[in-house]
C-alpha cells in the first residue's frame, strides 16, 4: 500500500502553505547527537549513490524529468556534487542554511514539467514522485550500512527515517506523503518498488553512465590515467549499486547477477566493514569537512536540484 496519491491540483498555490515557519526550522533539522548525523556522513555512503539515483529515476515521473531537463548525460560529476551539496547542507549546515536550501530546491522544481513517454502529463512537484525522491536518500543511507559500514539495529532505523522524514518538512513533503514508522516505511518502499518503478530511458542513462564514467575535472596531466581508474571504480560502482538493488529491479532493468558476483560483493563488504576502527574521523562522518570544501560554491548558490538529476 502506497502512502501518497500521484499529482498534485494546484501545486503552485500550495508551495507556501507547505513551508514550514522559521520558528519551527530548528526543530526539523537533525542535532549532533543524531543517528543521522552520525551515519548520513559516512563515506561508504556513497557507494549507494547509483543504488538511490535509480531508485529515483526508476520512477515515471521522476524519469521522465530527468530525461527531458536533466543535464546527467553531460554532467554527472556535477550532479554527485548537487546531491552532496544538497544533503550535507540538510544534515550539518544548520537548521538556516537548510531551510534556505529546502526552499530553492522547491522552487527550482516548479518549472520542471512535461508529458511522459506514456502520454500522461507529470509535474515535478507531484507529492508521491517528490517525496519518493527524499524517501531514496534515507533508504541509500540505510542499505549502505547493512552492507558495508556500521549494522544498524531496528532502533537505529526507525530513529533515522523518523528524522529524515522530519526533514523533509523543510522541503515542502507533508507528513502523509511518507509513512510515520520504520516497518511502514517498508511497506512504502516495498509497495512502490512493485507497483511503480519501470525500466525508463533515464535508467537506460544511468546504467551506461555507471559503467563507463565520464571523466571528473582534473589536471591535465593526471587524464591519462582515467580509463585505468574509470574501468575500476566502473566495476565496483557497478557490482555495490546491483548487489544493493532488491533482485525484482535488478531483473526489470535487465541487470546481471550470479553467486560470483554476490561472493564478490561480500568480499568487498567485508574489508570495509572490517576497516572501520582504522578509519579516521573525518571518513567516519564526510559532512562538515565537505561543506567546508565546497564552502565557496555553495556561498556563490552554485547547487542545483538534488532531485532533478
Amino acid at each position: 500500500m502506497l502512502t501518497a496519491r500521484a499529482g498534485a491540483p494546484n501545486v503552485h498555490a500550495m508551495a507556501e502553505q507547505l513551508m514550514p515557519p522559521p520558528e519551527e526550522w530548528e526543530s526539523l533539522v537533525p542535532g549532533s547527537a543524531t543517528i543521522t548525523w552520525r551515519r548520513a556522513g559516512d563515506v561508504r555512503v556513497l557507494l549507494a549513490a547509483g543504488y538511490a539515483l535509480l531508485l529515483q529515476v526508476s520512477h515515471p515521473t521522476v524519469g521522465a524529468g530527468v530525461t527531458e531537463h536533466s543535464r546527467f548525460r553531460t554532467d554527472p560529476w556535477g550532479r554527485l556534487l548537487r546531491t552532496l551539496d544538497y544533503s550535507c547542507t540538510m544534515v550539518y549546515a544548520g537548521a538556516g542554511r537548510a531551510a534556505e536550501m529546502g526552499a530553492r530546491l522547491r522552487e527550482f522544481h516548479k518549472q520542471i514539467r512535461g508529458v511522459r513517454p506514456d502520454g500522461v502529463p507529470y509535474h515535478a512537484l507531484e507529492p508521491q514522485a517528490y517525496a519518493w525522491v527524499h524517501a531514496t536518500l534515507a533508504a541509500g543511507i540505510l542499505r549502505a550500512h547493512e552492507r558495508f559500514a556500521f549494522r544498524l539495529t531496528d532502533t537505529d532505523r526507525e530513529h533515522l527515517w523518523s528524522e529524515w522524514r522530519t526533514l523533509g518538512r523543510l522541503l515542502g513533503i507533508r507528513p502523509r506523503d511518507l509513512p510515520p514508522t520504520w516497518p511502514g516505511f517498508r511497506v512504502y518502499f516495498e509497495g512502490t518498488v512493485e507497483e511503480t518503478l519501470q525500466r525508463t530511458e533515464a535508467v537506460e542513462e544511468v546504467l551506461e553512465a555507471l559503467a563507463d564514467p565520464l571523466p571528473p575535472d582534473v589536471p591535465l596531466a593526471l587524464r591519462p590515467l582515467w580509463p585505468l581508474v574509470a574501468r575500476q571504480l566502473g566495476h565496483v560502482v557497478g557490482l555495490a549499486t546491483a548487489g544493493l538493488l532488491p533482485p525484482i529491479l535488478r531483473e526489470r532493468f535487465g541487470i546481471p547477477w550470479g553467486h560470483a558476483r554476490e561472493l564478490e560483493l561480500q568480499a568487498i563488504s567485508r574489508a570495509l566493514r572490517l576497516a572501520t576502527p582504522l578509519m579516521p574521523p573525518y571518513l567516519l562522518n564526510t559532512g562538515p569537512g565537505y561543506l567546508e570544501w565546497r564552502s565557496e560554491q555553495l556561498a556563490r548558490g552554485d547547487v542545483a536540484s538534488a532531485q532533478l538529476p
